[in-house]
């Protein structure tokens, strides 16, 4: 574990089509960005062009949607060795998915679908994992879902579960504070306690999003911005792992960058308990919170525990950032 005091913790956006014309022209003060892996893999073109001109300036951590680690198929080695590639080309900070299966029988529902607690199935996601972090030469960072039914023959609560898979493979979580807000509404549980009851010191990165509340039950949406409980729920999850980088995904109904990057810029008043943190901050103040925080140092003890360096090299790509955020670069066709 490496101590960097006197570093603010690091918020990062979601890599997305619709705002590569924006970076490449401003490169803006942003502090890393996490891509989802299948869209670049196997890929040229483009797409594939502006992401390593973008990873040349800043840090990127890839998190992906199909490697399916809880399904019964077998996996897929083709998809394992095109993530390795990938990885290869770009140099990630982490290579994260989610604990969850995607399909069965080779057909892929393209959905986050939850597994069973079970001893069992413990023992099969285990012997996966250290499969995959084998091929990919490096840990595997796991994402708590976003689950709407609980199952009857689950045996294990859910952080105790994902803590396990950690002893058992050595294996990092993601924190998706807003996935552990939906989980915990949905199914009557605390979402406090499940916070406390995760491995803190294995948190690499937490997540927060926007969903929608329909009363009832509440769907994991990613299209607007984070809700105020989240938000309240974000603050207690700081005390528990704090220092981790914080990530906002927004991937439906994508507003312009500069309300993408103001949204993620409210996590600054809720790590620094700031009395804006119950405001809606506009882009101005978010502005503000993130000038005064770094200078009061609001932050303790990131992990890089998983991969060496990580925080070096976002120290340093950052820096390269700052420096040339205002060159612009034409757009590429």
């Amino acid at each position: 574990m490496s101590n960097l005091d006197n570093h603010a913790p690091r918020l990062g956006l979601g890599l997305r089509q619709a705002h590569f014309t924006h970076i490449l022209a401003n490169w803006p003060e942003v502090d890393w960005f996490e891509i989802i892996s299948e869209n670049f893999m196997r890929s040229g073109g483009r797409a594939h062009h502006v992401l390593q001109q973008i990873a040349e300036r800043y840090p990127i951590s890839m998190h992906g949607v199909s490697l399916s680690i809880g399904s019964t198929d077998p996996l897929d080695l083709e998809y394992l060795h095109a993530l390795k590639q990938l990885a290869m080309d770009i140099d990630p900070l982490w290579i994260s998915d989610h604990l969850c299966w995607t399909g069965i029988l080779g057909a892929n529902t393209h959905d986050l679908l939850p597994v069973p607690l079970t001893e069992q199935c413990l023992k099969h996601i285990s012997t996966r994992i250290r499969t995959v972090q084998d091929m990919l030469e490096r840990p595997l960072i796991l994402e708590n879902p976003a689950s709407y039914l609980s199952f009857g023959q689950s045996e294990i609560a859910e952080p105790d579960f994902l803590r396990l898979l950690t002893e058992e493979t050595g294996c990092g979580l993601l924190l998706d504070v807003n996935n552990v807000y939906v989980t915990c509404f949905n199914n009557d549980l605390d979402p406090k306690q499940y916070i406390a009851a995760l491995p803190a010191q294995r948190v690499v990165q937490m997540h927060i999003s926007g969903h929608r509340h329909h009363g009832t039950h509440i769907i994991d949406t990613h299209d607007g911005p984070v809700a105020e409980p989240v938000w309240e729920l974000f603050q207690y999850a700081w005390q528990h792992v704090r220092g981790v980088p914080v990530l906002l995904e927004w991937d439906n109904d994508i507003p312009s960058f500069e309300v993408y990057h103001a949204e993620v810029l409210k996590a600054r008043a809720y790590i620094c308990g700031d009395t804006l943190a119950g405001q809606a901050l506009d882009g101005q103040h978010a502005a503000r919170a993130l000038e005064q925080s770094r200078h009061d140092g609001c932050v303790s003890n990131p992990l890089s525990f998983m991969v060496p360096d990580v925080y070096a090299a976002v120290d340093r790509k950052a820096d390269v950032g700052v420096t040339r955020h205002n060159a612009r670069v034409g757009e590429i066709v």
